[in-house]
């Protein structure tokens, strides 16, 4: 029998992956699952999106190779995206570099600028793929305590008191997930600094800020952050396409170049229809995020009130697509979700995989209907 890699003995299977297969065969077993554990929209692309795609399919080269670097036009639309709504002036040839989804970026950059024996600050709570792939390049995460008394921002004053000498890269995620906290402009100046000082590559990974979020940011707002910075984006939750993986990261010029080296040689050029897709979807003025926050901000409502009914007690001042709230007194964030599933038929995400700051919470999905999360209370409260 021909054993694994050693370097897959620290990575479990992403908990999601596996937890989603009993929901299914609870599912196939005829049990009718609530399900708001995961942020996979549910809601449709723009339609003008979708008339693009379409329009894009009959393209005499559509079907060729793609450039590495993306088609012009979707890097411009990501540069006017930028301008339109971060005030962010980014050079289309040069500091912008598609993705097939960010998550893929996230494996890119990790492994385009760590060595074996690095170290990576990451945060506790946060998305479990960025120690993953830190393991994977066989780096050594080191993790940084994120909590509601310190608004889930990071303390950037402790964390200089340790020892950065080996540590390259940095993770941060803004608005961040799973709590909903959003970072300050000065926090961002802050991170900025922190990174020039200690010689880390500061990663802001940005995906939710256009979700319930009245001021949309962008690291690179903060002067001179090209520098030690690089910043994730995605289409996959502003636009509901995340079936879709189309991503990006922004930076310098020379940052993008060494992440280029990664990706040419592990996929291609991203489909074109999906980049033709993507450059409208990117060009559609603001009325598109406040008729989807609408409905999101309903769905909240509704989701705060299974939060009261299920006692959890949820955190203030979120953003995003989830509810972020602490468990009743006497459980574990594993036990709860438990009980919710095999008593209720409802699924929500536990704290812990987020780390062991997140032990004590659970997350909530906004990715399902009023109708659905309506029903979910109403189980609960017979």
């Amino acid at each position: 029998m021909i054993a694994q890699a050693n370097r897959l003995n620290h990575v479990k299977e992403y908990y999601f992956s596996s937890k989603l297969k009993e929901v299914r065969a609870m599912q196939e077993s005829g049990k009718d699952i609530i399900n708001l554990g995961i942020g996979s929209p549910d809601l449709p692309p723009p339609p003008q999106v979708i008339t693009a795609l379409n329009g894009a399919l009959v393209n005499s080269a559509a079907h060729q190779y793609q450039p590495y670097k993306g088609t012009a036009d979707f890097r411009k639309a990501i540069a006017e995206f930028y301008q339109n709504h971060y005030d962010v002036v980014l050079d289309a040839e040069t500091e912008i570099l598609p993705l097939m989804g960010s998550k893929e970026g996230i494996t890119h950059i990790t492994m385009a600028f760590l060595n074996e024996g690095d170290e990576v600050l990451i945060p506790n709570p946060g998305y479990p793929t960025y120690a993953a792939v830190t393991e994977l390049v066989g780096a050594k995460a080191m993790f940084y305590d994120l909590n509601a008394e310190g608004d889930w921002l990071p303390n950037l004053d402790e964390l200089a008191k340790r020892d950065l000498s080996k540590v390259k890269l940095m993770w941060v995620n803004y608005p961040h997930m799973p709590t909903g906290a959003s970072a300050t402009n000065k926090v961002f100046r802050d991170l900025v600094e922190f990174g020039k000082t200690h010689n880390i590559l500061i990663v802001n990974d940005n995906p939710y800020s256009f979700i319930l979020n009245k001021e949309p940011k962008s690291i690179f707002q903060t002067e001179d952050a090209k520098e030690v910075v690089l910043e994730l984006n995605s289409l996959s939750k502003s636009f509901n396409m995340a079936g879709w993986r189309i991503g990006m990261v922004c930076g310098s010029e020379k940052n993008l170049n060494t992440i280029l080296k990664v990706k040419t040689n592990m996929d291609s050029g991203m489909f074109y229809p999906l980049q033709a897709g993507a450059a409208v979807a990117l060009r559609l003025n603001g009325g598109w995020f406040t008729d989807q926050n609408e409905i999101y901000q309903n769905r909240k409502e509704k989701v705060l009130e299974l939060a009261k009914v299920l006692q959890c007690k949820p955190e203030k001042d979120q953003t995003g697509m989830f509810v972020w709230a602490r468990v009743p007194k006497g459980t574990t964030s594993e036990a709860f979700v438990e009980f919710l599933l095999q008593k209720h038929n409802i699924f929500i995400a536990p704290g812990f995989i987020f780390g062991t700051m997140g032990e004590a919470y659970v997350r909530f999905s906004l990715c399902a209907s009023e109708e659905n999360i309506g029903r979910a209370i109403k189980r609960v409260m017979e």
